[in-house]
């Protein structure tokens, strides 16, 4: 796995939407009827809490202070008078207390309560008058927040005590919180809050009971900030609200008279809620007439086919915080009521989605960002897609070009033609060269009554698969399918490479994806079999992202011996041979990845037909050098770490280099895995073209191990050298620019068919973040990419392996001719030709 392009946190920073884990959580439950939660406290009948935000006076916020809100949903006032609101980080450690603020008053049934809590240095926007004041400054993050009938600061630390405190009236944790009622509510931002919804619905799971959304501080009196309740705001009609920018005019307005026919339903997860179109267009092709209608965790009561009248306040939902998200945004409507005016209603016509009706071009070349330019669907393909957000658009017998995943997602081509590989992908050929047919979908029918399909690149959904559009940080524009073709298998098979000959040395890399003794002896299988049937049992393999003993735990632990004898006892029992290791525990924590992984790269070898020279001296921070012995360059260290002190490697794995003897030929090889490309603008946002700051290390690692690959053929011009890994960058990346530079080395990529031309599929894109390089010494090269993972939906790894076999130089002309005709007479006699 690449730690990269799907930045940290979730999708529930600005505001609720249909995160991918409570998509699944949310199937699941379906499927099983509900999830047992832990142990909590008798729901509350009448007080209890509303609403919570940290983010007041953060970065980004518009209020000035964190708040908590009370309700009553009983049938009579409820005197506040002695109780407290409490707070309690989410991780509490020994020496963590509760904070409290004494209440006084009462709260009205149906009615609000408004605390306001600590205040920050930034927002503009103060909180309407409070009833009561305290001053915790709370995390806009994760946290405990607890209604109390004293005001005596609780003792409780874990969620099974406070329940069983009778002074809890009721609590909510959010974020990671340790302290809460079933499973903590989602974390919000500084930007965003969590909230019950309208109908107060308690039932002592907070992730149930309370979504993400905008904050919305109401006091006793009904008074809260933007907005008074009851204002219907200004008439609008969709394609008004949707504008012909990105961002529509009406952004934070209050709209009323919003008609429509709604054309889906979202009835699961935290992002719940339908879309509407209105039948009667305007003109302009730049403006969508499809408007999502957001209900967080509550069930639209509304049917396909209804007419309704909505209103509500028009949003621009980011996933993260606005001010600085790199993402496009959804055009929305929040806090919406509505009427049905008449049902069982034909729906407006999809847009059918035909092979040249997407641009070939991605967007502007702004230089910066794009969101108030005017669209130009008929131009650009982000432009036609924006103006046809929250419409129904349809494909017939879509490819499939990304296998599906545990997210329930997959990606189709609507664009057949562009760019195919010969396995049924569409290869990334250039950073101009984005495939713009490339759609994502993902299934909003209920699991309890379609089953999202499983499906391999190059399979077909077939017939018509049809929903609303809209964007989505992971994978751009998003077709979420409420009517889903049949998929079709069209048996893709995993490849195998041929077996080396006597003659040919064979060096292989694999990224195994955080492998850990932790994970199940089925990957381990699936990755030992990998070595031994499909790549055919290669004599040197370069591991990346092989994990400490124990994996993603952060407890000190660099030793990765247990990770790699679970490794090579799986590739004996799978047929293959006992494999040997060489690799050098990292420092704890200083080479990046999974947080706890200590991630490294490795070796393992073959030793019936290769042996390791052994030199003594490597160490996590110190660098291996190079010396010349009458001609023939050697390593003062083996294994040993490229310059690890370097700038260039900080946060990030060393390259680890390795003298081995094939035939008595030295054969030296590098393995290597650079920086992640976590940080990048995605390609799909709202900055065009997208800044690739990553690329900035990876220059620096290349340039480092150019040099250090200089120095071998420095040493000695006809040294046999193979840099293999996960090099994270594209074939025609500054990075292979640099390493390739002077012609020291050649990327054995650009050696096959540009279709061919890819080890990883990323949001639909077949692309190449693996790479084998070789000097110009090594002879008879034939270099294969096995195509094992990438395209699949049944994965051991999301890389896919590759090989190189050849024959090494013996350091002369003559006895690298005679080598030869002695290897080629070998393959006549073992008929291996």
């Amino acid at each position: 796995m690449t730690i990269s392009r799907r930045p940290a946190g979730g999708r529930s920073a600005g505001g609720t939407r249909l995160t991918r884990g409570a998509i699944a959580v949310s199937a699941a439950a379906l499927a099983l009827g509900g999830v047992a939660a832990p142990a909590s406290a008798a729901p509350s009948a009448d007080a209890l809490i509303a609403e919570v935000y940290g983010g007041g006076g953060n970065s980004g916020a518009t209020l000035t202070n964190d708040f908590i809100e009370l309700a009553n949903h009983g049938g009579a006032p409820v005197a506040l008078d002695g109780y407290s609101v409490q707070y309690l980080p989410a991780s509490a450690s020994a020496s963590s207390k509760w904070q409290v603020t004494p209440l006084a008053g009462s709260v009205a049934p149906k009615g609000r309560y408004l605390v306001a809590e600590g205040k920050g240095n930034g927002g503009t926007v103060a909180l309407p008058t409070p009833d009561a004041t305290g001053s915790i400054a709370m995390s806009a993050t994760a946290g405990t927040v607890a209604l109390v009938s004293d005001s005596a600061p609780l003792t409780c630390k874990t969620a099974a005590d406070c329940a069983a405190d009778s002074r809890v009236k009721d609590l909510v944790g959010f974020g990671d919180a340790v302290v809460r009622e079933g499973t903590p509510a989602a974390a919000p931002s500084n930007t965003t809050s969590v909230a019950r919804a309208a109908t107060l619905a308690d039932t002592d799971n907070n992730s149930t009971d309370f979504a993400v959304g905008d904050p919305t501080p109401t006091n006793t009196k009904g008074e809260t900030t933007g907005t008074q309740p009851g204002d219907p705001g200004v008439p609008a009609k969709i394609h008004d609200i949707q504008g012909i920018t990105r961002i529509s005019p009406f952004k934070d307005k209050q709209v009323e008279d919003v008609t429509g026919i709604v054309t889906a339903v979202r009835s699961f997860g935290s992002a719940r809620g339908f879309w509407m179109t209105d039948p009667h267009p305007d003109s302009d092709p730049r403006t969508s007439e499809g408007l999502f209608v957001f209900t967080g965790s509550t069930t639209p009561a509304v049917a396909v086919g209804d007419a309704v009248t909505a209103q509500g306040k028009v949003k621009e939902y980011y996933p993260d915080a606005p001010a600085t998200s790199n993402y496009q945004s959804l055009t929305e409507l929040t806090s919406a009521q509505w009427t049905v005016d008449s049902q069982g209603n034909p729906l407006p016509a999809p847009t059918v989605l035909t092979p040249d009706q997407v641009p070939d071009v991605l967007a502007p070349n702004a230089g910066g960002n794009i969101e108030s330019l005017p669209l130009e669907p008929s131009k650009y393909a982000l432009d036609f897609w924006e103006s046809h957000e929250s419409e129904i658009v349809q494909v017939s017998d879509a490819r499939v070009v990304g296998p599906s995943n545990k997210y329930g997602e997959l990606y189709v081509t609507t664009k057949p033609q562009q760019n195919p590989t010969p396995r049924g992908g569409t290869v990334y050929l250039g950073y101009d060269k984005i495939n713009t047919g490339v759609l994502k979908v993902q299934s909003i029918i209920p699991s309890s009554q379609q089953v999202a399909p499983k499906v391999n690149t190059g399979d077909v959904l077939t017939g018509v698969t049809s929903g609303p559009v809209e964007y989505s940080n992971f994978g751009g524009y998003t077709l979420f399918a409420s009517k889903l073709g049949a998929a079709k298998d069209n048996k893709l098979q995993k490849e195998t490479t041929r077996k080396q000959r006597p003659g040919e040395l064979s060096v292989a890399t694999y990224n195994v994806e955080n492998l850990a003794p932790s994970d199940s002896d089925t990957k381990y299988a699936q990755l030992a079999h990998g070595i031994v049937d499909n790549l055919a049992t290669p004599d040197i393999v370069t591991l990346e992202e092989i994990q400490d003993n124990s994996g993603a735990t952060d407890d000190g632990t660099v030793d990765a011996d247990a990770t790699l004898k679970k490794f090579t006892d799986a590739i004996v029992a799978a047929g293959g041979p006992r494999y040997q290791w060489r690799q050098i525990d990292p420092v704890n924590d200083e080479d990046g990845g999974q947080p706890g992984g200590n991630i490294r790269v490795g070796f393992l070898f073959n030793p019936s037909r290769v042996s390791f020279v052994d030199r003594p001296g490597g160490s996590p921070t110190s660098s291996v050098g190079v010396v010349s012995d009458h001609g023939k360059a050697h390593l003062t260290q083996s294994p040993g770490r490229v310059d690890p002190g370097n700038e260039a490697w900080e946060d990030s794995r060393k390259p680890l280099a390795g003298e081995f003897v094939f035939r008595g030929r030295t054969v030296f090889v590098l393995a290597n895995h650079f920086n992640s490309k976590g940080g990048d603008q995605p390609t799909h946002g709202r900055y065009q073209p997208p800044t690739r700051s990553s690329e900035v290390q990876r220059q620096k690692q290349a340039t480092v191990l150019q040099g250090f690959v200089a120095q071998l053929l420095n040493a000695d011009p006809r040294a046999n050298v193979v840099v293999a890994g996960d090099l994270n960058d594209y074939q025609f990346s500054p990075a292979l620019a640099k390493l390739t530079s002077g012609g020291l080395l050649k990327d054995l990529i650009s050696t096959l068919p540009p279709a061919e031309r890819y080890s990883y599929v990323y949001e639909g894109q077949s692309q190449v973040l693996d790479h084998i390089l070789a000097s110009a010494a090594p002879r008879g090269v034939d270099y294969d990419v096995v195509h094992v993972n990438a395209e699949f939906a049944d994965q051991a790894s999301d890389h896919d392996p590759q090989v190189v076999r050849f024959r090494p130089s013996a350091g002369n002309p003559f006895e690298d001719w005679a080598n030869d005709v002695l290897d080629q007479l070998d393959r006549v006699l073992h008929r291996t030709a």
